[in-house]
């Protein structure tokens, strides 16, 4: 079972950036695919914010889109999030998170989040 350490959160000013880190343990890195980035800021749900497979590909929901870059290197087995143009409203504790590949009641194959770490916290606020 894999296992996952979150760093590199803390205050900063809007407008301001930060890079998130995330330690993979576990099991062999070359066998993750998908990684994943969510959020949870006070009060809401957590939500998927970014997504990066093995072969770098990456997604994006829209209210991060041209401000984070999630990238990942093998050899430090760890997984990135780069937060540029930081706005108060990306204030949240985030969470890396490796899922499965699993088939759903309705037979449809989806991604299931994993074990979860204990997250970083984010806080932008002028």
């Amino acid at each position: 079972q894999v296992q996952l350490v979150e760093s590199g959160g803390g205050l900063v000013q809007p407008g301001g950036s930060l890079r998130l880190s995330c330690v993979a343990s576990g099991t062999p890195f070359s066998n993750i695919d998908v990684m994943d980035w969510y959020r949870q800021a006070p009060g809401k749900q957590r939500e998927l914010v970014a997504r990066i497979t093995a072969g770098g590909s990456s997604n994006y929901i829209d209210a991060v889109k041209g401000r984070f870059t999630v990238s990942r290197d093998n050899a430090k087995h760890t997984l990135y999030l780069q937060m540029n143009n930081l706005k108060e409203e990306d204030t949240a504790v985030y969470y890396c998170n490796v899922p499965t590949l699993t088939r759903t009641e309705g037979g449809l194959m989806s991604y299931k989040p994993g074990i979860w770490g204990q997250g970083t916290q984010v806080t932008v606020s002028s």
